[in-house]
């Protein structure tokens, strides 16, 4: 593996993350708070830091090793810099904290340690949010938008850090597709920034919250989230654009320029859509028999609940600590759902889910037609054996890491109940879980171990689990590995 042109690029990206936290610095200031000094240290190291990587070191040829270890080390290094403002600024006490709450950010998990939010400086909690946008789209991704003289690597970093199936392409050059989605991304966020304020908001909480939900990050400038508002428009407006952001982008970038056939064409997104209304009706059901008193409020605050946690945004409008038992299982399931591959959100994805239930529903039939030949097909499509099988193996690491990492939880003392909610919140990097790390709750609580490890579970869900995997492989640092790309699950 080429080291220098690891180690330069990852420089670079430091430099671009220091930049970026000119930005809280600008409310800091115009708030006059107290975190102004701890914004200047911080770009001071962040961007030193990542200047002096790029002169200690050279570029050079990006292969699928480096667009990898890339990747992964970026969002480790992005984690633990961006977390220099928390701990300058008094807001975190301890390393662990700050870490938690920095990767929570950018891998937009939306899980937090803080438990007055509200009495935090704004441009702390401006970072927080500014933290998730940039993960939304994905760092490494802007990266690429950034500096497009990376030839062939760009598309390297960008095949190892977006979700889904595969990376499509929206033009020719990876570069202008990095900044055709990134264009996207920015003017849907201006656009549930203007809405927003025309339902009451002020100018800072619009933009935090267009920040955070278009991430599908989850983080609130109340500590109540959404229910702090207590407007349905608002709660509206939030859920059509989850619901948006959940969304493939390749797909949103089409229907924008004209050809809307292809929502209503695609099997994920109508599996997507189907998934999002049977859960909404069953949740409104059992809320309206043992949670709310009519069938409005019942549908308002199941709706959006169900959005908000399978697309792993993570926001509430409600305590969904106190619904029925049912409505709570029917949330821990959709925890590890997700939206569609190539949106912002986290979880397994619609698309691997629907290959699931496909490839078990084929091998029912071949136990009737054991010599029937029957191809996997996705809305007309043929699913190569290949990616089939990968899509297995995704799945199968995804239940393994959730059983260890509950297991593991339950070691360090906590009940059942939380510790299945906290992985599964993690992991699908949906924020709030059950139990003690509910919506009311934070994960201020736990061990400075345990905030590490359900870190690392965030960035295993935002990569997409074989990305940090394969650094840990004795094969992907072996001399004379193949430089070719392996598929994607």
């Amino acid at each position: 593996m080429n080291m220098q042109a690891v180690s330069n690029l990852l420089g670079r990206l430091l430099a671009l993350v220091g930049l970026s936290m000119l930005l809280p610095l600008f409310w800091a200031l115009h708030y006059q708070g107290p975190d102004i000094r701890a914004f200047i240290l911080s770009i001071i190291i962040t961007v030193g830091a990542g200047v002096l990587l790029c002169l200690w070191t050279k570029s050079g040829e990006i292969g699928h090793r480096e667009g990898f270890a890339v990747a992964a080390l970026g969002w480790v290094l992005a984690a633990a810099f961006g977390s220099l403002p928390f701990i300058l600024a008094g807001s975190c006490s301890s390393f662990a904290d700050a870490y938690f709450e920095t990767m929570s950010g950018f891998t937009t998990t939306g899980a937090t340690i803080l438990t007055s939010i509200e009495t935090e400086p704004r441009g702390i909690l401006f970072w927080r949010s500014l933290t998730q946008w940039l993960g939304g789209m994905g760092i490494v991704v802007l990266f690429v938008a950034v500096f497009p003289k990376l030839g062939g690597g760009g598309y390297q970093l960008f095949r190892a850090e977006v979700p889904g199936l595969s990376a499509d392409r929206l033009l020719p050059r990876i570069t202008e597709t990095a900044k055709a989605l990134w264009v996207l991304y920015l003017s849907l966020t201006l656009v549930l920034m203007v809405l927003l304020m025309l339902g009451g908001m002020d100018l800072y909480d619009a933009l935090n919250h267009s920040f955070t939900t278009m991430a599908t990050g989850g983080y609130s400038t109340r500590n109540a989230s959404i229910r702090g508002f207590n407007s349905p428009y608002i709660e509206g407006v939030i859920t059509v654009f989850i619901l948006i952001s959940a969304t493939n982008f390749t797909l949103l970038y089409h229907v924008l320029r004209g050809n809307g056939k292809v929502l209503l064409q695609d099997a994920e997104f109508r599996f997507y859509g189907g998934m999002i209304l049977v859960a909404t009706v069953l949740v409104t059901l059992s809320n309206r028999c043992g949670a709310y008193g009519n069938i409005i409020s019942s549908l308002r605050y199941s709706a959006f609940q169900v959005v908000a946690i399978m697309t792993g945004t993570g926001f509430t409008s409600a305590n969904y600590e106190l619904w029925p038992t049912l409505s709570k299982s029917i949330l821990l399931v959709l925890m590890f759902m997700g939206g569609c591959g190539g949106s912002t959100t986290g979880g397994m994805k619609q698309i691997r889910i629907l290959v699931c239930l496909k490839y078990a529903y084929r091998e029912l039939y071949r136990l009737v037609h054991p010599r029937a030949v029957v191809p996997l097909r996705i809305g007309g499509r043929v699913v190569p054996e290949p990616t089939a099988s990968g899509v297995m193996g995704f799945c199968v690491f995804y239940v393994a890491i959730f059983v260890i990492g509950t297991l593991t939880l339950t070691a360090f003392g906590l009940d059942i109940e939380s510790s299945m909610g906290a992985v599964a919140a993690t992991l699908g990097n949906v924020g709030p879980g059950l139990g003690r790390v509910g919506p009311a709750e934070n994960y201020g609580f736990l061990s400075g171990p345990v905030k590490l490890l359900l870190s690392l579970l965030m960035l295993f869900g935002r990569l997409e689990i074989f990305t940090v995997l394969l650094l840990f492989t004795r094969e992907f640092h072996r001399v004379g590995y193949p430089d070719l790309l392996p598929r994607r699950s």
